[in-house]
């Protein structure tokens, strides 16, 4: 069976890639330290307890298993904790991605997919934002991602290598079987806070922001479904496999829906009331960020098809009533 390497594939989205990679016919090969991964999340293929900062360990993994394609998701990803981590952000994703390449250069592995981020856009001055938009993070973890871009598409133009940069936007939900979904130490994200602040009584939702130019006040997001996410790195790599070119493409859905019509639809699903604390906004966060993925659509024939507010919030629902959480 032909293997595909998914660094970060104990992760939230990297499970999620690799159940996508099985049901395509590939083994996917789950390359992750456990920092941040599950061990129980690896269900469709071998777990190589491996930090890609560890070059030498990462490129005998790779000359091991001999994979079509590298698909890159392993770093650090929390925006608030980069500006009180910086040197830590820059060590992980960039020195980490400087590894994988050059770990892929030494096994002789030409195809990339990389999880990039829309925060490498900012704060946006057009809106739905498109990739040629100014890449302008107002964060080390926006930055780090957007050098990670820079330095892939710097060894593409020396060396062929074949990339694809995946700049998500707000991923969510869970697997329509249950088995994975959204569990971060700690957890920042909305959507799982919001049904925290529904299910558990003692914990409550902080809402950033009321007084936004948006109509009710609160921030709008795009929100796309993490199985969208995991199908658009298949298509990907297929994309580069049959010689395609590469370039970043944005994942969203076109849509945007602010906090509080999240805090509604969790209250909707679970019939439980979301208690929730107003707070100022945070310093830098633009009232919408929603994403042109057009080209995605062409290039890829990607759509976000699981990606209604009702199945987001649904299917994070069930996971997080059967998982618990994780503080």
């Amino acid at each position: 069976m032909d293997r595909v390497v998914v660094t970060g594939g104990a992760g939230y989205i990297g499970s999620h890639v690799c159940k996508a990679l099985a049901e395509r016919g590939l083994q996917p090969v789950a390359v992750d330290d456990l920092r941040t991964g599950r061990r129980d999340a690896v269900r469709w293929g071998p777990l190589e307890q491996v930090s890609v900062l560890d070059m030498a360990a990462f490129t005998a993994v790779l000359e091991r298993h001999r994979p079509l394609a590298v698909l890159h998701l392993a770093g650090l990803i929390m925006a608030g904790e980069s500006v009180e981590r910086p040197l830590d952000y820059y060590a992980d994703n960039v020195g980490g991605m400087i590894s994988v390449l050059q770990a892929m250069t030494a096994a002789d592995i030409r195809i990339l997919v990389f999880s990039s981020t829309a925060s490498i856009y900012g704060v946006p001055q057009t809106c739905p934002v498109a990739e040629d938009a100014p890449l302008a993070p107002i964060n080390p973890y926006g930055a780090s991602k957007a050098m990670c871009e820079r330095i892939i598409a710097d060894c593409a133009a020396r060396t062929g290598l074949q990339s694809i940069a995946l700049r998500y936007f707000n991923a969510c939900g869970a697997d329509k079987d249950g088995g994975i979904g959204e569990m971060h130490r700690p957890e920042t994200h909305l959507v799982p806070l919001a049904i925290r602040a529904a299910l558990d009584p003692g914990f409550v939702l902080d809402v950033l922001g009321t007084d936004y130019d948006t109509p009710d006040g609160t921030g709008i997001r795009d929100y796309v479904h993490v199985s969208d996410i995991a199908a658009a790195h298949v298509l990907a790599f297929d994309h580069l496999r049959a010689g395609g070119l590469g370039q970043p493409l944005n994942l969203g859905t076109g849509t945007g829906f602010s906090v509080r019509e999240i805090v509604a639809e969790v209250e909707r699903q679970t019939g439980c009331r979301v208690k929730v604390r107003e707070k100022p906004r945070r310093p830098g966060d633009t009232p919408v960020l929603v994403a042109d993925s057009t080209l995605a659509r062409q290039v890829l024939g990607w759509k976000a098809g699981h990606s209604t507010l009702a199945a987001m919030v649904g299917s994070a629902c069930v996971w997080h009533r059967a998982a618990g959480w994780a503080d």
